[in-house]
């Protein structure tokens, strides 16, 4: 728990501090002056003056942060104060104040993306399961042991970026073009994902069969006194078998572990190259339902083949756009799409949620950390470019009108859109948390 909250207070202050520095950056080139720039809501826990006069502040509570603007004049301003208010900058110049914090988070994340592609990261190599009988991959011809290594004509040497390749389908459904080597023989498969929505925490590519082999049942430890131990089970064992069934996944083997409390077992294991059969009898003990389930207290980890995928500064700097491109893109498609209905609104995720996806990818690791950065960012730039007053896109929105009629838009109209654009908000944060609270109860 405290992981998850330190995690998520984290990736909460380093991105909205960055869209608020690009609020600030932006007011300084247009010599607006700006009063303060606070990290934080709450009661002031450090603050100093700079030579500007901007109050720089670390707030009490981590939840955000501010940057506030001289917005009118103050009377009896002189000339030069008056053309420092944010009120009197020309519209383009408003504009690109406004805009610029959105565009902050873009660059984050673009910035993340780029970096972990030059540092490298290990990812499952693409080799796929034998797929269900009658599923979408079987009937295309897809068979266990096939690398895939391409999608849709783009090259892919790993798990990790045939699914994204394959994400769009993965929503919206379609057919998806893999290139698989098999026996080092190239062949043109067609896999049709199902149209139909599935919901956020099911997985299309699953459902149509497409799934990476499982890897190896390797023992990682064995405890003191235990079954495995006194079986004579020892750390580095791979599990071929059990009682003559293979063992294809790790979850395979607890299942029949746990089914058979008592009963001798017969594994067969790999042992620095040569099979080796040990009987083991599973010790009773408590399930968490109260029934009683078998253990054998050995630790267990699934290995499947792994690739580091890293690329030279150019290339990481330009996958680093594009990714952050296509995520932006397919973010704005994703709500296109709850709009006309064709998904769920379900999928909206909340605080909650991102609470906890920041709480596990801090446990996994520093790069699956910032590449969770990297997504979150581009979710509150896209957020916050929607054309919905009180946001970004909504001061940008009667910027735009004002461009467009060669005059402000009229007081009564922002009344108007401020009410909607609370109404909107209020929803929205009400289904996100709505969201959030039914996948914990479920």
């Amino acid at each position: 728990m405290l992981t998850t909250i330190l995690a998520f207070v984290i990736a909460l202050g380093i991105i909205i501090t960055f869209h608020e520095y690009g609020h600030y950056w932006a007011a300084r080139r247009c010599g607006v002056r700006v009063l303060r720039f606070s990290v934080g809501f709450g009661k002031p826990l450090l603050k100093r003056i700079d030579r500007r006069g901007t109050e720089w502040v670390l707030a009490g509570i981590p939840l955000g942060g501010y940057v506030k603007m001289q917005d009118e004049p103050e009377q009896g301003a002189s000339e030069s104060e008056k053309r420092e208010a944010f009120s009197n900058q020309p519209v383009k110049n408003r504009f690109f104040i406004v805009s610029a914090g959105p565009i902050a988070n873009f660059i984050l994340a673009a910035v993340l993306y780029a970096g972990l592609n030059m540092i490298g990261t290990e990812e499952p190599v693409p080799i796929l399961a034998q797929p269900p009988a009658n599923s979408a991959a079987a009937q295309a011809g897809v068979a266990g042991g096939d690398r895939v290594i391409a999608v849709n004509g783009v090259p892919v040497t790993s798990w990790n970026q045939a699914r994204w390749q394959m994400l769009d389908d993965m929503v919206h459904g379609g057919n998806v073009n893999l290139t698989v080597d098999r026996f080092d023989r190239q062949s043109e498969l067609v896999v049709t994902l199902p149209a139909a929505d599935p919901g956020p925490d099911t997985d299309a590519l699953a459902l149509a069969g497409l799934q990476l082999q499982p890897g190896k049942t390797v023992i990682t430890s064995v405890q003191p006194d235990s079954a495995g131990q006194k079986a004579g089970l020892a750390s580095a064992d791979v599990v071929l078998s059990i009682d003559a069934r293979p063992v294809i996944d790790t979850r395979q083997l607890i299942q029949t572990v746990q089914a058979n409390p008592g009963r001798p077992l017969t594994l067969v294991v790999d042992r620095q190259g040569s099979p080796v059969t040990i009987e083991v009898v599973p010790s009773p003990a408590d399930g968490p339902d109260g029934a009683v389930i078998g253990r054998i207290g050995v630790g267990l980890a699934n290995e499947v083949p792994m690739v580091m995928v890293e690329h030279g500064l150019v290339q990481s700097i330009w996958q680093g756009v594009t990714r952050t491109y296509e995520t932006a893109w397919f973010s704005l498609k994703m709500l296109g799409s709850m709009i006309s209905g064709a998904v769920s609104w379900k999928n909206i995720s909340g605080p909650v949620t991102i609470a906890d996806y920041a709480g596990q990818t801090a446990q996994i690791g520093l790069t699956a950390y910032l590449a969770f950065l990297a997504l979150v960012s581009v979710s509150i730039g896209v957020l916050n470019l929607l054309p919905i007053p009180m946001l970004d896109g909504g001061h940008l929105m009667y910027y735009t009108v004002e461009i467009v009629r060669g005059k402000p838009v009229p007081e009564s109209w922002m009344m108007l859109g401020h009410k909607v654009g609370v109404v909107l908000l209020a929803g929205l944060m009400t289904l996100a948390i709505f969201n959030d609270f039914t996948r914990l109860l479920s």
